[in-house]
């Protein structure tokens, strides 16, 4: 018999051996055409009526289909979904929506306007408290019926004209608007599926429902190219082909399968490791050697998003605008994204992200320490003396912490702010103190929804559900309301850089940088264009070895 240790060695050595024959699980997921994708954190729900976040938006679009739905090369162009076609008034304020004769969901029900009439009422009715219930607010008396002055839900502005057409009247002219009945909180739900198991789901906490019944694998009933397979919580979400989706003949995938990897180390090492063919995003120290020594992978996209800190005016020191001011001003963007973030974004000193040849931003709030001391001294606290404690929050993950350690200190070195915490909450629970406003600042970002400069600007609008501030302004309300009905193109975008500018000069948010996409793509993966919003329709994705 050989030594104990001269066995194992071998041992090692033939697995070693063996191992270098098999394929990664990469390339057997490419081969048996099953895509395999890193997204962030676990889903808060697979109900499109609960959640607002991309990564839980990644995995709907792939269950559900709106009226209109995403072009695979172009954000801006619209593509027909449950919608074959659609027209609108002279003056854009009704919009009417031809439904296709094979719509269906995936038990093999059609889908008829009825059902998105269900799906509006219950996202607009208050005991869903759904965090993006203001989407809808383009529906004339659409925000009345939400925050209960309105109870009769006919007359919001929405109707079935048959069992193949619904109309749509706006509050006001929104030219744009098959772009934003693209998101998924516009998607339809199954009405009889939702009765059976969850009753409409009134009075439970969002929090909770994650949990009902009708969300679960063989429940779930869906409308777009794919259908739910599996879900294992903080392990994977798998859907397949819906065998009775109108273009399921365009279908490639024969699965997806989105895993929850919120450490961008251990998704990047995945990715690494042939484990995923796409990662949800990737640590900003690896992106410069990907680009030495692995190019073909590395994508960084241009994307349509803004990073910013939020404050609590409900909260002093951050009710004084004077602080606010400072805070900002005392910020070296510039230093933040080539020494932390290190993916090609910029420094932003407004909030909304230029759109090529519809909007350009004021750019207001620069790095100006002297000015930023002088506004602290001025609101109280010269030097930072006296100024009160505040917890910066932000979900958990090492960039969002090291961009508030370098933020932490830039306050402290510029202003003499000593009492700035830093408190970090998994995805779900961060999502819940927002909506709940037990917060002081928090990090948090927008990605548009569509591409308009109003998909930024909205969410300030008093009342919105996700302004999350305290902050109102009824004459920034008020340009609002007159950009949408301005004479031409360029008088609507001085109406709204006018609106911008009262954001950036009393800063209930404070942005920091404008985005870029920065992941790895697998080069097996085809169709997968740069997209502005990233919203990439799956039903046209493919797999192809080398």
């Amino acid at each position: 018999m050989m030594p104990r240790i001269k066995a194992g060695l071998l041992l090692v050595i033939t697995l070693a051996l063996v191992s270098c024959g098999r394929e990664s699980r990469v390339d057997w997921a490419t081969r048996n055409k099953i895509l395999m994708v890193g997204n962030g954190s676990e889903p808060k729900a697979l109900d499109p009526h609960l959640v607002s976040s991309v990564g839980d938006s990644n995995i709907l679009r792939a269950l559900f289909e709106g009226l209109v739905t995403y072009h695979p090369t172009d954000d801006s162009k619209n593509a027909p979904g449950v919608a074959e076609r659609w027209e609108s008034n002279d003056d854009y304020t009704v919009w009417t929506f031809y439904f296709r004769d094979d719509a269906k969901w995936s038990n093999g029900d059609p889908v008829t306007p009825e059902d998105f009439l269900y799906a509006y009422e219950r996202i607009l009715s208050p005991d869903m408290a759904s965090p993006y219930a203001s989407m809808l607010y383009f529906l004339k008396n659409a925000k009345a019926f939400n925050e209960e002055k309105l109870s009769d839900f006919s007359q919001v502005g929405v109707k079935a004209l048959d069992n193949r057409t619904l109309q749509c009247t706006l509050r006001q002219p929104t030219a744009f608007f098959p772009q934003v009945v693209k998101h998924g909180t516009w998607y339809p739900v199954h009405p009889p599926t939702i009765e059976k198991f969850g009753q409409n789901d009134a009075g439970l906490k969002p929090m909770t429902m994650q949990f009902t019944l009708w969300q679960r694998p063989g429940n779930h009933v869906s409308n777009g190219a794919f259908q739910l397979k599996s879900w294992q919580i903080n392990k994977s979400v798998v859907v397949e082909p819906n065998p009775y989706y109108w273009d399921a003949d365009i279908v490639k995938l024969k699965e997806i399968r989105f895993f929850p990897l919120p450490n961008e180390f251990t998704e990047e090492r995945a990715y690494r490791d042939g484990q995923v063919h796409y990662t949800y995003t990737m640590p900003p120290n690896m992106i410069d050697w990907y680009r030495k020594n692995d190019p073909k992978h590395l994508r960084l996209d241009p994307y349509a998003g803004v990073y910013y800190y939020k404050c609590n005016l409900n909260v002093p020191p951050l009710d004084n605008v004077k602080v606010r001011q400072a805070l900002a001003y005392a910020i070296d963007r510039k230093k933040i994204v080539e020494n932390v973030t290190l993916g090609g974004q910029a420094p932003t000193y407004a909030f909304v992200p230029p759109i090529e040849g519809l909007y350009a931003s004021p750019q207001l709030v620069k790095y100006d320490p002297d000015k930023a001391r002088q506004l602290l001294a001025e609101a109280g606290y010269p030097g930072g003396k006296g100024f009160p404690r505040i917890d910066l929050l932000f979900n958990t993950q090492d960039t969002h912490r090291a961009i508030a350690e370098t933020i932490q200190d830039m306050w402290k070195k510029e202003l003499g702010i000593t009492g700035i915490g830093l408190l970090n909450q998994e995805w779900k629970v961060y999502l819940s103190t927002l909506h709940d406003m037990r917060y002081e600042m928090a990090r948090h970002a927008w990605i548009g929804d569509y591409v308009d400069p109003t998909t930024f600007l909205d969410m300030l609008r008093t009342g919105d559900s996700n302004n999350e501030t305290g902050w109102s302004s009824p004459e920034y309300d008020q340009l609002l309301s007159d950009a949408a009905l301005a004479p031409t193109a360029e008088a609507r975008q001085k109406i709204l850089q006018e609106a911008e500018t009262i954001v950036m000069t009393e800063l209930p948010f404070i942005p920091i940088y404008w985005y870029t996409r920065t992941t790895l793509v697998h080069p097996h993966i085809q169709n997968w264009e740069p997209l502005l919003l990233d919203n990439h329709p799956y039903k046209h994705v493919d797999l192809l070895a080398d």
